[in-house]
């Protein structure tokens, strides 16, 4: 049998292959505390779940537009105007199965043998690997910790040449924690229009934002003809594993990444639209409790961190990622990762799985309880403290 030489180019996201692992020593009685998956610890709001079971009883269970329902459309626009983030039409609209395959649809979009899409490192791993499925050259945009979990305009122009097609950006930023703020993305706005370039603009944690103020770089002069907004219901709503998100861009930009849907998926499950537009449209009281409740959780975890010698954490502005630095800890980062899981169940990732420019650090997910949070703090002091005797 023989694949695609392609099929060598795509690599994995390693926070399912830890959450499998972490599994299976739960299958075999271990207690694991689980700070590997990005994934919500609480359940998708009940009115958004009675609007699905309401919408299928009802029938909208059959195929419809590939760029997603009217009614859904609406309600993003809707939202969107509501949290200051652009004017849109419903044309500009496009609803996919979760945030994720817009990666894929933009990438394959806009970049293909000789072009080059720059992406942020350490960075949600599917921008490089799908860059290089496509062919295209991937660029590290290196986000560091000693520059505040961010990067200068300059680190940005030295890195557009003639080729470069795409500009992804990500913040709040998975998994540093880091954003942009608005004199940050001036600068990158200017960079992008007299470069010519397309910046998707990937907000997926825009509510999840604990310090400033989230502006959408396609709200300043000159971007909104050059700039994919992505956003999700995954982490607002606690509704990851229903698979739905969209984008907010130009009519002509809609156009394709719709034809990209129809090869590929044929449509969202109308149930599911219609429970996405009840979630924008509702009352958001739960939805705010449940950031404020990250928020809480963050305070306490990072100064737990922060009391373990040998790590070092600072507190990210937003999303539910602690990325602390274990340069302290006698063992690379990797093996401690490795170490902290089999010695004493605690699932993290370490920073490489995010990209070259991490070695030094691991990633932690605090959407867990309170209790379960202080017991991995536990559990991390003690490692450390063995392996630094």
């Amino acid at each position: 049998m023989r694949f695609a030489d392609r099929m060598n180019r795509l690599k994995t996201e390693s926070a399912f292959v830890v959450l499998a692992k972490a599994k299976e020593l739960e299958r075999q009685g271990r207690d694991i505390i689980h700070l590997e998956i990005g994934d919500a610890d609480f359940n998708t709001p009940s009115l958004i779940a009675d609007e699905a079971y309401a919408q299928m009883k009802a029938g909208q269970t059959h195929y419809c537009p590939s760029a997603g329902l009217l009614e859904l459309r609406e309600a993003c626009c809707a939202f969107l105007r509501r949290e200051g983030r652009g004017e849109y039409k419903p044309s500009e609209i496009v609803v996919g199965p979760g945030g994720k395959p817009f990666l894929y649809y933009v990438i394959m979009a806009f970049a293909g043998e000789g072009d080059e899409v720059i992406y942020p490192d350490p960075g949600f791993p599917v921008y490089e690997s799908v860059t290089l499925y496509a062919g295209a050259g991937a660029v590290p945009l290196p986000i560091l910790e000693e520059k505040g979990f961010s990067f200068t305009a300059e680190d940005l122009r030295s890195r557009v040449t003639g080729r470069t097609r795409l500009l992804i950006l990500n913040y709040p930023h998975n998994p540093t924690g880091g954003t942009l703020a608005r004199k940050d993305l001036e600068a990158i706005a200017k960079i992008a229009i007299e470069r010519d370039l397309v910046v998707l603009s990937d907000e997926v944690y825009a509510h999840m934002l604990f310090e400033g103020e989230h502006v959408s770089i396609g709200t300043l002069p000159g971007m909104r003809e050059r700039t994919i907004l992505l956003e999700s219901f995954s982490k607002t709503y606690a509704m990851t594993g229903w698979r739905l998100g969209f984008v907010a861009c130009p009519e002509p930009i809609a156009q394709k990444l719709t034809q990209l849907v129809t090869n590929s998926v044929s449509c969202v499950a109308p149930f599911m639209q219609l429970a996405g537009a009840k979630a924008l449209l509702a009352d958001q009281s739960e939805s705010r409790a449940m950031m404020e409740d990250y928020r809480r959780r963050r305070d306490l975890f990072i100064a737990g961190l922060n009391e373990i010698g040998g790590l070092s954490c600072k507190s990210p502005a937003g999303a539910f990622y602690a990325f602390p630095n274990v340069g302290g800890v006698p063992m690379s980062a990797e093996k401690f990762a490795d170490y902290l899981l089999e010695e004493v169940g605690v699932a993290t990732l370490p920073g490489s799985a995010f990209g070259a420019h991490a070695g030094k650090h691991i990633r932690m997910c605090f959407a867990n309880s309170v209790e379960n949070l202080e017991r991995a703090v536990d559990r991390i002091a003690g490692a450390v403290a063995r392996l630094r005797k």
